[in-house]
């Protein structure tokens, strides 16, 4: 385990997919123990109904990650679930009380220096948006395959000591209709935010982590914890960065000095 903790204002993670085989579970639990916030958006498919109910599968190790979120609430962070579309059945909960934890279908968020971001998983515009190869990729059999061939890559790269590196990526990062789907993605999100009269939104369920600025507006995806292991975090003056977990343990391992212990985040 990292001995370190970074204080955040803000955190938003989506696609954990608990429940799933899929699931980087062993990034995810170092994550989670290494910062603290002010406030946590789980922005959907943080559970995958969905998957459990094609085949039920649930170690140890996901409840044990499921209890440090809900330990968040219980220590004071205000933690906002926003369901998606594998986990949708917590639809059902909207604006119910939950104990500490609140559900919403959507919701805006302000950051310190005043901008205000639209939050949802985004698979409301799926309707709009699934035409061609790539969506029938990621919504069927073959991105389950593409999934299971990423999870035996993470095996090979973890028994051989290799850097962490996501096969899924780049096999859709190299599918001409892959990077058209996501500008679209972006495009409608986009939209929404500004009809809505917001500086930008933020977002998951492609699995594509990023920070765009386009026409005044800031796209801002936290991606995922099957392939990116990623998060968005709103540092203490208010800015928003990209994490790409995986990438950033390695380079503070490699960097810390015995009996110094870890610079906070800004």
């Amino acid at each position: 385990m990292l001995a370190m903790v970074n204080r955040y204002r803000t955190v938003w993670l989506s696609d954990i997919h608990l429940g799933s085989r899929g699931c980087r579970i062993d990034l995810l639990l170092e994550f989670l123990d290494s910062f603290e916030c002010e406030t946590l958006y789980l922005v959907g498919d943080i559970v995958d109904i969905e998957s459990m109910q094609r085949r039920f599968f649930w170690p140890s190790s996901h409840t044990e990650a499921l209890t440090r979120l809900l330990r968040f609430a219980h220590e004071g962070t205000r933690v906002v679930y926003v369901p998606g579309n594998h986990d949708a059945n917590l639809r059902n909960l909207i604006d119910v009380p939950v104990g500490p934890v609140e559900i919403r279908r959507e919701t805006i968020h302000k950051t310190l220096d005043g901008r205000r971001f639209l939050v949802l998983h985004g698979d409301r515009f799926d309707a709009v948006l699934r035409a061609g190869p790539f969506a029938r990729l990621i919504g069927g059999a073959g991105y389950r395959v593409l999934v299971g061939l990423n999870r035996l890559n993470h095996w090979i790269n973890d028994q051989m000591g290799r850097p962490y590196w996501s096969l899924a990526n780049v096999v859709k990062s190299r599918i001409s209709s892959a990077n058209q789907y996501i500008e679209r993605f972006r495009a409608a999100c986009l939209k929404a935010a500004a009809e809505a009269g917001l500086d930008g939104v933020v977002c998951g369920h492609i699995h594509r982590a990023e920070v765009v600025e386009k026409d005044g507006l800031v796209y801002c995806n936290d991606g995922d914890w099957v392939e990116s292991c990623s998060a968005l975090l709103e540092t203490r003056d208010g800015a928003i960065e990209l994490c790409h977990w995986a990438e950033q343990r390695t380079a503070q391992i490699g960097s810390r000095q015995p009996g110094t212990g870890y610079r906070e985040a800004a």
